[in-house]
């Protein structure tokens, strides 16, 4: 039987809806896998984000523990007795190396990134085995310690080469981030689009299984299956999307805290670094000082001795003891600077008024800075008075004035200011809150970058060329202004100019100073009351060899002992017309003894000689002599001389008219 037109006009209806149908369901699965292929791409975009992140939080990570390394090494150098700090920067350090070592295997899948940090590797390394040198020359004590090693690990390149490595890694794995994050965006539109594009079809396909009907079932079935399908993906980046966001966020302010936490305990360990530094080299020479002063009291009476009894044709060895004599007291003047940084020179603080003082420099200002410095005075007329060492301030305005005419290579105009200011605790360095004098010395010169302002203090430390400058000028000032109650500020600007102020504490009522002899004495303007009876208290045996020859060559009656036990023991049994103690001795100072003697005894006059203060030792030589050690013979007869005119009683004489001169 022969089909009819209307069966065959049915059967091509029915293959066409079926066509339709097949092609339909085909655009629909190649447009839900467009939009799986695009959500995995973005959520392998969003990985990638991930690992940048992680990248960058572990370079952080290593600079904050190398830090701190370094931090806890500083204050383990600086302070062997202090195990903490040589764990903390042992067990920092190892965990630097940990951390490194992890960021390798985060990088390993990139080539030039694993190369990078195989670079920081061995950087680490160095850096690690200039650290151990330090380390371990502080555990054995070597020298001064491991302060040489340290300061030389300071200087070396590696450290910046460390960090530089680190911020190249960081911005590498930057680059890749932002260009990870335009992949993201990239895929997220593309599947929006996809997303908009099925459901317009979805509508058509809609359309057209009303139309077609029953025909069109199954095919609408599988539609609404991708739709659905299609609507569960589009939620579930849609809820990822918003986790990356909420994260991201958080990550950002985590590391906004972070680094903020980082500057502020770098800033902390910086300030704890400087405050170390200058107590612990204070230390040091504090205690240079008193053992060297001791050598050069033997060294210095000895010459003396040996040049007074020199005459006729000896010439030339005099000459040679003289020479000898010049580079001892030269030396003895640097070990007073030495101890006027350590806060350790015995002053002679009185009543002083700061406009008359300043005032009364003109002319050795203008002699010392030359006639192409113009010297601008500006004081205050109601400055308060002070309670300083006179001489000690204008040797500390003259040395600013130097270092102010050399920063102005000779030439330009330099202005003095003298003015009251009342400062709250900790307003400048460490000072106290009270009122101050304020004594400005300010430059038109070149002015100081930030790194010299901070080791400005240091003492040897100096921009000047070799020849040019010891660097105690400022270290000295800053031990002045503080030993007097006071403080030192700098203010300056590359280019346009320094200011150095002194801030000294105001004062109503005047002490009874401490009087100090000159430590040099020429041999014609010797003093000496002959036959007097003297103890010597003196525990070095050399310096009190000494001393006993020079006061028997004075025509004195000398007794010595070496320790405060033993010159109460002697002092019980003999009469003596003055006591002539150290001050530092070990189990009894010189103050203590005096106190000890003056409760049985108070008809003998008393000289203290030293060569080193502790702190809060000045107040205990109040009303007494005193003589800083080295000392020349004349320096010796004379301080003797005056100790023995002001005993409250007249000194015994062995024989013979008593002299003084």
């Amino acid at each position: 039987m022969t089909p009819s037109g209307d069966d065959l006009q049915f059967d091509w209806r029915r293959g066409g809806a079926a066509a339709g149908a097949l092609l339909a369901t085909l655009i629909l699965l190649a447009m839900v896998t467009l939009v799986a292929m695009s959500n995995g791409a973005r959520d392998s975009a969003l990985q990638g984000e991930r690992h940048a992140y992680d990248v960058n939080l572990l370079t952080r990570a290593v600079d904050a523990s190398i830090s701190r390394a370094e931090a806890g090494l500083g204050r383990f150098v600086l302070d062997e007795e202090v195990k903490t700090s040589g764990n903390i920067y042992y067990s920092q350090w190892r965990l630097a190396g940990q951390q490194i070592y992890q960021l390798e295997r985060l990088v390993r899948s990139d080539p030039e990134q694993r190369q990078r940090v195989m670079e920081l590797m061995r950087l680490y390394q160095i850096r690690g085995e200039e650290f151990a040198l330090a380390a371990r020359a502080t555990v054995a004590k070597q020298g001064s310690g491991g302060t040489g090693y340290f300061y030389q690990a300071a200087q070396s390149p590696v450290g910046v080469d460390l960090s530089v490595k680190l911020a190249e890694i960081a911005a590498a794995e930057r680059t890749l981030l932002r260009q990870r994050m335009e992949q993201t965006k990239f895929f997220s539109a593309q599947a929006d689009r996809l997303t908009d594009y099925l459901s317009w079809l979805g509508v058509i396909v809609g359309l057209g299984a009303i139309l077609l009907g029953f025909v069109s079932v199954q095919a609408i079935r599988q539609f609404a299956y991708a739709k659905r399908l299609a609507e569960s993906e589009t939620e579930r980046a849609e809820l990822l999307e918003e986790r990356v966001t909420e994260r991201t966020r958080e990550l950002s302010e985590a590391n906004v805290a972070l680094k903020a936490e980082i500057e502020e305990r770098e800033a902390a360990e910086a300030q704890l670094r400087q405050v170390q530094k200058m107590e612990a080299v204070g230390q040091l020479t504090g205690g240079i000082a008193h053992d060297f002063n001791n050598m050069l009291a033997v060294v210095v009476g000895g010459i003396d001795l040996a040049r007074r009894r020199l005459n006729g044709p000896r010439r030339e060895v005099l000459n040679h003891l003289n020479n000898a004599m010049e580079g001892a007291t030269r030396a003895a003047a640097l070990t007073r600077r030495l101890l006027s940084f350590a806060r350790s020179e015995p002053l002679l603080p009185e009543r002083v008024d700061s406009r008359e003082l300043v005032s009364g420099m003109s002319d050795l200002l203008d002699r010392t800075l030359g006639e192409r410095i113009h010297v601008e005075v500006d004081l205050d007329p109601d400055v308060w008075p002070i309670y300083v060492d006179p001489h000690q301030l204008e040797n500390a305005i003259v040395n600013l004035a130097v270092n102010a005419r050399d920063a102005m290579s000779g030439e330009g105009l330099m202005r003095i200011t003298a003015s009251n200011q009342a400062l709250t605790a900790n307003e400048v360095g460490d000072v106290r809150a009270g009122d101050y004098v304020r004594i400005s010395v300010t430059d038109t010169g070149c002015g100081m970058s930030a790194e010299v302002m901070e080791r400005a203090f240091e003492p040897f430390f100096t921009t000047k060329p070799v020849g040019k400058g010891t660097g105690l000028g400022l270290s000295q000032i800053f031990g002045f202004a503080h030993q007097s109650g006071g403080e030192v500020g700098i203010q300056s600007e590359e280019g346009k100019g320094t200011t150095v102020s002194i801030y000294l504490p105001r004062t109503i009522a005047a002490e009874t100073p401490v009087r100090l002899h000159p430590t040099v004495q020429r041999a014609d303007n010797e003093a000496h009351v002959p036959g007097a009876r003297i103890l010597v208290v003196e525990d070095d045996p050399r310096v009190r060899s000494s001393t006993i020859e020079a006061l028997q060559d004075l025509d004195y009656d000398p007794v010595a002992c070496s320790s405060g036990a033993e010159a109460i023991e002697i002092f019980a049994n003999q009469q003596f017309d003055l006591v002539i103690s150290d001050v530092i001795m070990p189990e009894m100072t010189g103050p203590e003894l005096i106190k000890h003697l003056k409760q049985s005894h108070d008809d003998f006059a008393v000289l203290f000689v030293t060569g080193y203060f502790g702190e809060g030792e000045t107040g205990d030589l109040v009303g007494h002599e005193l003589l800083r050690k080295p000392f020349t013979v004349g320096a010796l007869a004379n301080a003797v001389a005056i100790a023995l005119s002001r005993r409250p009683t007249e000194p015994r004489r062995t024989g013979g008219a008593a002299a003084a001169g």
